[in-house]
């Protein structure tokens, strides 16, 4: 693999100490070993990959998954847990100018399809996930952002919408209270534990006839036979074609067309003891919302059901032992600055993953071009809960030379390099200055 980030960033250390894996033990896939064949091989057992098996396996066709490390080892098992619109950092106007009007609104009905796409598997396949929270609420954390929330709820209301704004005097009253100028709450989404998701779509994806290995990342990727070679470790898949579903663990080289399409970016999470209804009710925030704020390097938080209080933010830009202990310690303390009253309470748990960032700002999710049967779906901004279900469910029809019968925007159809190729890393350290500067 050729990975642009260092050794340390794909390995334990940014991984240790996560609270999901506390909730639920992950299922013991078998290694592959020896040769196996299958109509579709997927590179990467997350929820684009898992989604893709499941739908995949439903609709009769032979998949199996080949998973790097454990099930639920990559982002898809240490992210916030937030099912909600998203996956492009691209603004409304942005996107309507950039990919036209008819494009952009395909574009925004997906982002909705997605959401209902992770209820409906929830629901149909009896998986527990500890949901809750009544859509998703944006607070303003300046004057400035709390005047586009109150601009953004008029237009939401003038297109037919129904989203609840908060003045600063009635974000106490709701149990929202904090440094906060405002709230915007759009009634689409909800939390969810995402290892407990992504166990339950994979054994729903096993029941279906899919099989699912781990400690078996592909070493290579090759034409062969009419079909695909790909060698592991220990053993090969021989596959008519080929579904790339690794995200923010992608490598330059599998296949060689991702080579500087795709920018890992890394997020950092903490999460506290449960907090007493004394403490809650000091801060103020009693509230099982999940949220985050409009800085453009964003935090985002809720109040989980067992009373813990989950914290996360964009992580650093490097990636060792130094800079990982120094981004927890600056996690902590933003932690404290935005809710001062829980300054004592513990930490019990903090660790880092990889999201991903496309040149274009929007997913990717279609074929590659000039590899004929190879597909990828990937950079979904932090937002892959949702919308990398929604990519392995597009991908599974794409696969099968299906129409998808849920929206499928232009918008998703193209991704282009970035300057610089490996050394594209280069273009973040500025770009999180004025990012910063802005917030």
């Amino acid at each position: 693999m050729r990975r642009i980030f260092s050794d340390y960033a794909y390995g334990p250390g940014p991984r240790s100490n996560c609270w999901w894996d506390e909730t639920i033990a992950a299922p013991d896939w078998p290694v592959l070993q020896g040769e196996a064949s299958a109509e579709v091989a997927i590179i990467g057992g997350g929820f684009t990959g898992v989604s893709a098996a499941l739908h995949l396996a439903e609709s009769g066709v032979s998949v199996a998954v080949l998973e790097a490390e454990t099930p639920g080892w990559g982002a898809s098992g240490r992210n916030g847990g937030f099912c909600c619109l998203g996956g492009s950092k691209l603004s409304g106007p942005a996107m309507r100018r950039m990919f036209g009007q008819a494009a952009a609104g395909t574009y925004g009905a997906g982002e909705k399809a997605a959401v209902h796409l992770v209820r409906d598997l929830l629901q149909t396949h009896g998986i527990d996930a500890d949901t809750h929270s009544d859509g998703e609420t944006q607070l303003a954390h300046s004057e400035k952002a709390a005047r586009r929330l109150r601009a953004q709820a008029e237009a939401m209301r003038a297109a037919g919408g129904e989203p609840d704004f908060l003045t600063r005097s009635q974000l106490a009253q709701n149990g929202l209270n904090g440094t906060f100028h405002a709230a915007l709450t759009t009634p689409v989404g909800f939390a969810l534990n995402p290892r407990k998701y992504l166990f339950g779509l994979a054994g729903a994806a096993q029941n279906a006839g899919a099989s699912l290995y781990q400690h078996s990342a592909a070493r290579s990727v090759r034409q062969d036979r009419g079909g695909y070679k790909l060698e592991t470790k220990q053993g090969v898949l021989r596959a008519a074609k080929v579904i790339i579903a690794t995200n923010g663990y992608s490598s330059e080289d599998l296949p060689g067309w991702l080579s500087g399409r795709y920018m890992p970016a890394q997020s950092t999470v903490m999460v506290t003891r449960p907090l007493t209804e004394t403490e809650l009710q000091a801060q103020g925030w009693v509230s099982h919302q999940m949220a985050y704020d409009t800085r453009n390097l964003l935090h985002y938080f809720r109040l989980m059901p067992d009373k813990r209080f989950l914290f996360g933010m964009r992580g650093g830009l490097l990636a060792s032992p130094q800079a990982e202990a120094a981004i927890r310690h600056k996690l902590r303390q933003d932690f404290e600055a935005m809710f001062p009253a829980w300054h004592t309470v513990e930490t019990t748990h903090c660790w880092s993953g990889m999201v991903c960032l496309s040149r274009n700002l929007v997913p990717f999710v279609g074929a590659v071009p000039e590899m004929p049967g190879i597909y990828a779906g990937l950079c979904y901004h932090g937002n892959g809960v949702a919308m990398g279900s929604y990519a392995g469910r597009l991908l599974s029809d794409l696969v099968q030379d299906r129409t998808p019968d849920l929206p499928y925007s232009p918008v998703m159809q193209n991704m282009p390099r970035f300057p610089f190729g490996s050394a594209r890393r280069i273009l973040m350290p500025p770009a999180y200055a004025l990012l910063g500067l802005m917030d």
